[in-house]
C-alpha cells in the first residue's frame, strides 16, 4: 500500500529548467557543459555533445510534467551518477585527485544527481520505504556537495573573493569567507539533520543570490561566453537541487 510522501512544490520546476538551460546551452554552442569533461579528441565529439543536449533537454522537459516526472528524473539520476561523475569526471579524478577543483567540479554534478533521486523518489509509484531511504540517499549527497562547495570558497578565496560585488559591504573577503562559512554549516546540518529544513532553505536562497549578484552580470557582460551561459545553468540546476532537498524536509500533506 503506497503511504503518501511529501509533496515537492516549485523546487523540482527549478530543477529542471536548470538542466534544461544546459541541455540548450549544449545544443547553443554545439559542445558538452564543462562539468562533462569529454577529450577533444573523442570519436563524434560534436555530434555526442548535441545528442547530450538533447537528451538533457528531453528528460528536464519531463521532469516538468507530473504524470513524467519520475521518468525524467530517473533517467537524469542515472546519466549524471553514471555517465558525467563516474565515466567523464572519474578519469579527471584519478588524473587530479591531488587539486582541490577537481572535486568542487564533482560535488555539482553530484549535486544535480541528487536532485534527480529525490525528484524520482517522491513521484515515482513505488514502496514508501524505498522512497524514503532514496531520499535520504538523496540528502546525504547532497549535504556532502554543500561541504565541498564551502571547502572551494576557502582553498580558492583569491578566486572567490572577486566574483563580490565591490559596492556589497563590508569587504569582497567577509562575503567569501562567510558564504564558504554558510556552505559548511549547511551541509553539517543537512548530514545531522539538525535544522536541516531551514539550512537547504538558506543555501538555495543564497545559490540565488549568487545568480542575481555573480553569474547574471557576467552573463550580461559577455553574453557570448559558453562559460558564462554553462555556469549561470548549472547555479540553476542546483538552485533546484537545493530547494528540492527543502521541499523534501517539509511535513507531508495529509
Amino acid at each position: 500500500m503506497m503511504a503518501e510522501k511529501t509533496t515537492m512544490a516549485f523546487g523540482w520546476r527549478v530543477y529542471g529548467l536548470g538542466v534544461m538551460a544546459l541541455g540548450m546551452a549544449c545544443l547553443a554552442f554545439g559542445d558538452f557543459d564543462p562539468g562533462q569533461p569529454v577529450p577533444e579528441n573523442f570519436p563524434a565529439r560534436t555530434a555526442l555533445a548535441y545528442a547530450a543536449g538533447a537528451f538533457m533537454v528531453a528528460a528536464a522537459a519531463a521532469v516538468e510534467w507530473r504524470r513524467t516526472a519520475a521518468w525524467g528524473a530517473a533517467a537524469l539520476t542515472v546519466y549524471y551518477a553514471l555517465f558525467v561523475v563516474i565515466l567523464m569526471n572519474g578519469r579527471l579524478l584519478l588524473r587530479d585527485y591531488a587539486v582541490f577543483v577537481t572535486y568542487e567540479n564533482i560535488a555539482e554534478q553530484i549535486a544535480i544527481a541528487a536532485g534527480g533521486l529525490i525528484v524520482y523518489a517522491s513521484t515515482a509509484r513505488i514502496d514508501t520505504a524505498l522512497a524514503a531511504r532514496l531520499t535520504r540517499l538523496g540528502r546525504l549527497a547532497f549535504g556532502v556537495c554543500a561541504l565541498v562547495f564551502g571547502g572551494a570558497h576557502f582553498v580558492y578565496m583569491n578566486l572567490t573573493a572577486p566574483l563580490v560585488p565591490k559596492w556589497l559591504p563590508p569587504t569582497q573577503e567577509f562575503w567569501g569567507y562567510a558564504t564558504g562559512i554558510g556552505f559548511v554549516a549547511a551541509g553539517v546540518a543537512i548530514l545531522t539533520g539538525v535544522q536541516a529544513r531551514l539550512a537547504a532553505i538558506l543555501v538555495t536562497a543564497m545559490l540565488a543570490s549568487f545568480a542575481l549578484l555573480v553569474n547574471e552580470p557576467m552573463l550580461i557582460a559577455d553574453h557570448s561566453s559558453h562559460m558564462n551561459w554553462t555556469e549561470s545553468a548549472v547555479n540553476l540546476a542546483v538552485i533546484g537541487a537545493a530547494w528540492v532537498v527543502a521541499d523534501s524536509l517539509a511535513r507531508p500533506k495529509r
